[in-house]
């Protein structure tokens, strides 16, 4: 096998101990050292009995994932990565379209009901003597779940090669550094993150999604965390806990949803030395690109760099990737191919040229109809988004009889917890709102009203959640 498809358990072992000793993992609770990990097993059985199997890994513990993962690459034949909180449905059907033989869980979970009909196994971040026979000979699949808001989640199949891309070349980013993200790292962003910091030479702290995020923040802190990735609605989280401030990062990293003006400008201000990138990527598509120079959206001129070997393109307004980091395939039955034939990924995610600039301003998915006229709910945000008071908002369809539908919005203030608004403060600030959003905005995707709520709904994926996502 050639060195760019060497399993992760190989790349790590070929390091001196020296090397690895420094490499941790944590967790909230607990932490282990790639050095440890090196001569010990986290799995209840020995590696061996995994050997060409094709694995569903449902752990609670984001710990005990990585560990299986980097244990078990180059040995199964194929792992399936679930997010935690998985119905017994949803891990039935993933079971029968991966053709899965074993279920891999917390060491002390009890396997789901109805019985696991095939081999259940633990794994936990509690080291044991390794007695692991061979070593590793294969490609194994890593399979991703999209998130399945639309139904079904779908099973997309990437390979370490596709997943990693040029994480070990001289110029990868955060070698030896400390590494965190407010992902799951079960999911593509947050997988990404793992990545780096096992490449790059680097550790990493681990989030808990029920943690406050003060908590998260003061952890991070603690462990010297230097570089972070999270979602823009991530990011307006930490910004609104009051905790941004205790991370000094050097670098920082959105994705997963469009990045506004506002928000860049916000954590410029606050993280003044950092490098701050937002990057487009999807589970199927893979990583397409990052900006760095302060702006949303991305030069025109991306379209035709080819840069490491990523051709993008754009057809009825809808990017298109083809990539070396594309993922292979599906493995749902009845679901169309993931590439076109010439190979190109529709993102159906649109986009529209502004000044020499190509700024996301939603999914197809998502389109509002107004009367027969077609709005963007992102583009709404970004404009309500550009109030100094505004922390993040949310657009969204209201039936109405005369139009079919009207454009609503939701609005969470920066302070809107400590400094309650009087009857006519409210008011006042609900008219400079709407006032920007008439100037900016054709008449037909102004809000007809905006309420100002505590708070908005984060999916598990850290996105915004919305009825059409």
């Amino acid at each position: 096998m050639s060195s760019n498809g060497a399993s992760l358990s190989c790349r790590l072992n070929a390091l001196s101990a020296g090397e690895l000793s420094n490499r941790l993992l944590q967790s909230r609770n607990v932490s282990v050292s790639l050095g440890e990990l090196a001569h010990s097993s986290s799995l209840s059985q020995e590696v061996e009995q995994f050997r060409a199997r094709s694995i569903v890994l449902a752990m609670r513990d984001q710990l005990s994932a990585a560990l299986a993962l980097i244990e078990l690459d180059g040995i199964a034949a194929r792992l399936i990565l679930c997010p935690p909180d998985q119905s017994d449905e949803t891990l039935a059907a993933v079971a029968a379209d991966s053709a899965a033989d074993v279920l891999i869980v917390d060491q002390d979970r009890t396997p789901p009901a109805p019985s696991w009909s095939h081999e259940v196994a633990g794994c936990g971040p509690r080291l044991r003597v390794a007695r692991a026979g061979g070593g590793a000979d294969r490609l194994t699949e890593w399979v991703l779940l999209t998130s399945g808001t639309s139904g079904k989640p779908k099973l997309v199949v990437h390979t370490l090669v596709s997943l990693a891309g040029e994480m070990q070349s001289p110029h990868a980013l955060g070698r030896g550094c400390c590494w965190s993200t407010c992902y799951d790292v079960r999911r593509y962003g947050g997988l990404q993150i793992l990545l780096r910091a096992l490449l790059g030479g680097g550790s990493m702290l681990f989030s808990d999604a029920h943690e406050p995020v003060r908590d998260f923040m003061g952890r991070a802190a603690a462990a010297g965390v230097s570089h972070i990735s999270g979602t823009p609605s991530h990011w307006r989280r930490i910004l609104m806990s009051g905790a941004a401030q205790l991370i000094s990062p050097q670098y920082l990293r959105l994705s997963g949803e469009i990045s506004d003006q506002a928000l860049l400008d916000e954590l410029r201000a606050c993280y003044p030395k950092a490098r701050i990138a937002h990057a487009f990527a999807s589970t199927e598509a893979g990583l397409a690109f990052d900006v760095e120079d302060g702006r949303a959206g991305f030069p025109a001129d991306l379209l035709s760099s080819k840069a490491r070997g990523i051709e993008l393109k754009i057809e009825n307004g809808s990017l298109l990737i083809r990539s070396p980091r594309t993922a292979n395939r599906y493995l749902n039955q009845d679901t169309p191919p993931l590439r076109r034939l010439d190979g190109f990924v529709d993102t159906h995610d649109l986009l529209e040229l502004r000044d020499g600039r190509y700024h996301f301003i939603g999914r197809n998915s998502g389109i509002i109809n107004v009367g027969g006229l077609k709005c963007h709910p992102e583009e709404i945000e970004a404009v309500i988004n550009a109030h100094p008071r505004v922390l993040m908002s949310l657009v969204k369809a209201r039936k109405s009889p005369l139009l079919g539908n009207i454009v609503v919005a939701d609005v969470v203030l920066k302070d809107a917890a400590n400094q309650p608004l009087s009857d006519s403060n409210r008011d006042l600030l609900l008219g400079e709102i709407m006032a920007i959003c008439r100037k900016a905005l054709s008449p037909f995707k102004v809000p007809a009203s905006i309420r100002l709520v505590n708070s908005l709904e984060v999916s598990a994926s850290g996105k915004i959640q919305r009825s059409s996502a």
